[in-house]
């Protein structure tokens, strides 16, 4: 599922476009090292765009608030986790990495809290009208809309 694949992204030392705030509530997205890391977007690019079946970094956002993910400001003093971890990539171009920095937050995704993800469903417009009655919304199988 989507939150399991950014769980798996963000926890990996080898992806540097995605990583955990400083208090590790929420993530950082690099919008520009993203599309070139994981979208297969631009110079350098690892041809990883299977992983999410876009290049378009709008659908990745898209995706984010469908599963209850809620965009943060970002001010220069929240902590970007430091300074950007300097990769060396295929072309050699590291021009790009100053692309827009996104933060998103979701109560249930947090360092160290593999369990929560469970918790974090898809909103559809059924899910949404059982959450706003109360009810518990149960996960439906990944993709089961893109045969």
């Amino acid at each position: 599922t989507f939150p399991m694949k950014l769980w798996l992204l963000v926890n990996s030392p080898c992806v540097h476009s995605v990583r955990w705030d400083a208090r590790g509530e929420g993530l950082f997205i690099d919008q520009g090292l993203f599309e070139q890391e994981l979208l297969g977007v631009g110079p350098g690019a690892a041809g990883e765009e299977e992983l999410f079946k876009t290049k378009n970094f709008g659908s990745i956002v898209r995706q984010l608030n469908l599963y209850g993910f809620h965009k943060l400001t970002v001010s220069p003093a929240s902590g970007a986790a430091g300074p950007r971890p300097n990769s060396a990539t295929a072309g050699g171009d590291t021009s790009c990495p100053d692309g827009p920095l996104h933060h998103f937050w979701n109560p249930h995704f947090r360092y160290g809290r593999p369990d929560l993800l469970v918790k974090i469903k898809r909103l559809t417009k059924a899910n949404k009208e059982k959450l706003d009655a109360g009810l518990e919304v149960t996960s439906r199988l990944p993709d089961d809309f893109q045969q």
